[in-house]
């Protein structure tokens, strides 16, 4: 008996089994014909729903007159529809129903559809109460305005139950164990829109579970489809009840989120993956998101950083047909500046660089993207006079941007006289030769390790500033002759640059660590290179000659804690931060100013002017002419006595120089 009731309970498991195999194999075949097409020949919706129509029709009058009365006249009847339908094809053809992608249906295509037929519907219903037009032709039959009514609402169900199950079968044939469950932080333009994209991209790799929204009174409220959660404590929580792994941010709110840490930290302690959209400018609410724009958030996302906002169009006019000189052209700021000055059209740009492979990659770079900008791509040092004159002579630039220049700290206070040799003597050269041969404007970019330093690279840029800044004040008082007008900027870190500490924390964590950080306390500010470079252009092209602009940095951020977040962000485990101390000339913290400094505003909320100690030029000139011969004799020690005479609040820490502050 026990034997019998098993044969039946697996007699019966079989038949369910086969039948749901079957209609999976079906559904596939079904969407693999119609889904590997690119779309359904509009024609064919339009008889699909000229057939709704009609059907839909006789449905009401049989229920409202009885099957006898409608079989007597069954053959009338579809006559009088279908002269009835000549209404509704031009309806259709005046909101274009049929002619969108039936798996890419929205809502506003199904309102296309109630509005079509409700447009008939009123037509007919008008001509039949007014104009009696049953009674147009003999072989009509009078169709009631009640049965019209509910003629026009049964279409128009089955006509969108129609579009609804073919996006549902879409959706359904195309989604695969790939694909990933995923909340989207935005309710808005941008989080609408951005959950639209999801849909329709192919092949599907997210699926819309949830909105997440700062707005309490959202909270509980559906949106297409899904419900709309609180950004709050318990959001982690919610989205593990649902599955959910990944959350998308819409354009809109990638500011809200850059600047909530707490809801960041929150997501990645869980190991929820972020994506985001990363757009060249801010969005306008209008532009198309694409799915495929998404990328999984970088730790440069998650710095808190005000919006800046710069007169890109006023920069662009003064550049515009203007020969530009650039230095360090193949550097991460050079390069930057290369690629934004060559959107507004310049006569021709000369870019210099010493770096053979790097300046090759911007010379492609030049000629792929930019193919109607005139570029020599040169390799030299700005140490060669000989050759920096002859390049000034044949190209005889209007603007000069100065970014050449070694920067890494541990370096410079091993090699103190390359240091003077290439970033001193070099911008000597460079300002020299730009007031000799008429140059407007040279914009030197400087570092904030200028203020206050502390080691070799951070006090041959503030001897820089000393040079250009005297040398600007020599022409306006008559000492020099020349129209150059000499800019500074001094800004801090910028996020991406090489030897910025965010590309080594991501080498190290792809080795599995360990994570090397100086100090459990040592900050910095951080700049995105493109905003770096706007400010640069602005302050540069707007200065009068003779400024040192100071940026605002924004908040400083514990490179302990931008460790820790990206370990986080990588989804790594087991990776330790190992403190290794301070190198030699390093601070604890980056100041913009030193404490003489005040500033003055300008122009630009994020730009201040420093109020510095003025130096005599030929004082200046004397002093640096005799410390660059003194480098050539490669004696570190002497060559660093002498950088500090000129620069008094130089004063070295964890540094073998500090013996010559005693």
């Amino acid at each position: 008996m026990l034997n019998v009731w098993s044969f039946r309970i697996y007699k019966v498991s079989l038949h369910r089994f086969l039948i749901k195999f079957v209609m999976n194999k079906l559904l596939e075949k079904l969407g693999g014909w119609y889904f590997t097409r690119k779309a359904l020949p509009y024609w064919y919706v339009l008889l699909f729903d000229c057939f709704t129509v009609v059907v839909s029709g006789l449905i009401c009058y049989t229920l409202d007159r009885g099957a006898t009365a409608t079989a007597h006249v069954f053959a009338r009847l579809i006559y009088t529809l279908c002269f009835y339908l000549l209404f509704y094809l031009v309806a259709f053809r005046l909101m274009k129903t049929y002619r969108g992608v039936l798996r890419y249906s929205t809502f506003t295509d199904l309102a296309h559809v109630g509005f079509a037929n409700l447009m008939a519907f009123v037509v007919i219903a008008a001509l039949r109460l007014f104009f009696s037009a049953d009674t147009w032709f003999s072989w009509m039959v009078p169709v009631r305005v009640k049965e019209l009514g509910f003629t026009f609402i049964l279409a128009t169900i089955g006509m969108c139950a129609m579009r609804i199950m073919v996006k549902y079968i879409h959706d359904l044939i195309l989604r695969d164990k790939d694909t990933k469950g995923v909340f989207i932080y935005g309710v808005k333009e941008g989080g609408l829109m951005l959950a639209k994209s999801i849909k329709i991209e192919q092949p599907l790799r997210f699926e819309l579970k949830g909105f997440v929204s700062d707005d309490n009174e959202m909270m509980g409220h559906l949106l297409m489809g899904v419900n709309v959660y609180q950004n709050d404590d318990q959001l982690v929580e919610q989205m593990k009840r649902k599955g959910v792994q990944t959350l998308l941010v819409s354009p809109m709110k990638n500011k809200d989120f850059a600047n909530n840490p707490a809801m960041s930290d929150r997501l990645l302690k869980a190991g929820i993956a972020v994506y985001t959209i990363n757009l060249a400018q801010k969005w306008d609410g209008k532009s198309d998101i694409m799915a495929s724009q998404l990328r999984e958030v970088q730790i440069e996302d998650l710095l808190p950083r005000e919006e800046i906002q710069v007169d890109m169009e006023a920069v662009g006019n003064m550049l515009r047909g203007r020969r530009i000189l650039i230095t360090g052209s193949a550097g991460s700021i050079g390069s930057e500046m290369v690629r934004q000055i060559a959107k507004y059209d310049p006569e021709r740009m000369i870019l210099i660089d010493e770096a053979e492979t790097p300046q090759h990659d911007i010379r492609l770079m030049m000629a792929r993207d930019f193919p109607g900008v005139k570029a020599e791509g040169i390799v030299t040092s700005i140490t060669k006079h000989r050759r920096m004159e002859s390049l000034f002579r044949a190209y005889k630039p209007d603007y000069v941007f100065h970014a050449a220049a070694y920067k890494h700290v541990p370096m410079m206070e091993d090699n103190p006289s390359e240091a003077v040799q290439n970033n001193i003597d070099g911008t000597r050269v460079i300002a020299d030769l730009a007031v000799k041969y008429g140059v407007k404007k040279f914009v030197m970019i400087s570092t904030d390790k200028a203020v206050n330093p502390t080691n070799v690279m951070g006090c041959s840029k503030r001897i820089c500033e000393i040079y250009v800044q005297s040398l600007d004040k020599a022409i306006k008082d008559g000492k020099v002759k020349g129209v150059t007008q000499f800019v500074t900027t001094r800004f801090g870190n910028v996020l991406g640059s090489n030897g910025s500490v965010i590309p080594l924390f991501k080498e190290q964590i792809k080795k599995g660590g360990p994570v090397t950080v100086t100090h459990p306390d040592i900050i910095r500010f951080f700049m995105l290179i493109p905003e770096a470079c706007k400010l640069v252009l602005e302050a540069g092209t707007m200065g009068k000659g003779g400024e040192i602009f100071v940026f605002d940095m924004g908040q400083p951020v514990k490179i302990a804690e931008l460790a820790e977040r990206m370990i986080r962000l990588s989804g790594a485990k087991d990776v330790e931060i190992k403190y290794t101390g301070l190198r030699d000339g390093e601070k604890l913290y980056e100041e913009v100013l030193n404490d003489q400094e005040l500033t003055k505003p300008t122009f630009n909320d994020k730009i201040k002017i420093a109020q510095v100690r003025e130096y005599d030029y030929d004082q200046a000139r004397q002093e640096i002419n005799e410390l660059v011969e003194q480098s050539y004799l490669y004696d570190d020690m002497e060559t660093v006595r002498r950088m500090k005479q000129i620069v008094p609040e130089y004063k070295s820490q964890h540094s073998k120089y500090e013996s010559l502050d005693k």
